[in-house]
């Protein structure tokens, strides 16, 4: 999607649902939340004939690690004194999944977590980006081995940095793709789930590549709700220069799949705009 990305100065701080008692910034009035537009499906509780609507069913659930993950995204008063000490789940005295340290592993990684731009299907918060520590446990499963690179701390912080700014660039160009839909969808759309897809390739890279380009390094496929609607993206990530400032890094090739015909116009609609532009 050409590239454009958010910042990535945005502190670790804790969700004010989710932060201690004892951070700062309970002592203050919290922020009133706009209310959605009237056209949200969540404004439309009743039906024609004035009887209540049945609750819409509930979608699938996502990934494990974002039931707790506001658990890790710290009071920034208290992120480093913290040292994770506190994160024994009472319901069962267990460390949470993916955060311990792997037993060969050389160094302590931090297992503080930072909240994204991006929102998630089902619920008021957003996505939650995995910390330096469930990153390497992933790498791990995947059949990565440390001993083979030479890795420091820092190396992990700025690997992390780079991977968080991939996703809020794409999400920031599935946004443009998305504003086609606006009036159709006025509260917006938001993430349900997505995968990794990095030797399947699309047939759109394919086609590049036998015309000398080359290849992406990773696919991935995103599925947004368009109030109420899936629609799914696909979003080729190719190497590029990283900028120091900002950890962005890949050059991403992002659109709606062409698996239905509200897909097909808009992504003519875009080809027809880029050629006349």
């Amino acid at each position: 999607m050409g590239v454009t990305g958010s910042s990535m100065v945005a502190p670790t701080v804790r969700a004010e649902a989710a932060s201690p008692q004892g951070c700062p910034m309970h002592q203050e009035e919290p922020p009133a939340r706009a209310s959605p537009p009237p056209e949200c499906p969540m404004h439309q509780s009743l039906n024609t004939a004035g009887g209540a609507m049945p609750p819409a069913p509930a979608g699938p659930a996502g990934p494990a690690h974002q039931d707790r993950a506001y658990d890790f995204v710290e009071c920034p008063m208290k992120a480093a004194a913290s040292g994770g000490q506190n994160d024994i789940d009472p319901s069962n005295m267990m460390p949470p999944p993916n955060q311990s340290p792997a037993p060969d592993q050389p160094f302590p990684l931090p297992l503080s977590r930072r909240e994204s731009n991006i929102p998630r299907h089902g619920s008021d918060k957003k996505w939650v980006y995995p910390s330096e520590q469930m990153f390497w446990n992933a790498m791990l499963r995947k059949g990565w081995r440390w001993r083979e690179e030479s890795l420091d701390p820092q190396d992990m912080s700025n690997i992390i940095k780079i991977h968080n700014e991939n996703n809020e660039q794409a999400w920031q160009e599935i946004l443009k793709w998305e504003a086609l839909h606006a009036q159709e969808c006025p509260c917006g759309p938001s993430l349900k789930r997505f995968g990794g897809k990095a030797k399947e390739y699309s047939p759109r890279a394919r086609i590049r590549s036998w015309m000398g380009y080359e290849l992406p390094f990773d696919r991935h496929d995103w599925i947004v709700d368009r109030c109420g609607r899936e629609v799914r993206y696909v979003i080729d990530y190719y190497d590029g220069e990283i900028n120091k400032d900002t950890y962005q890094f890949s050059i991403l090739d992002v659109r709606p799949a062409i698996d239905s015909l509200d897909a097909v116009w808009d992504r003519v609609k875009v080809a027809w705009w880029r050629w006349t532009s």
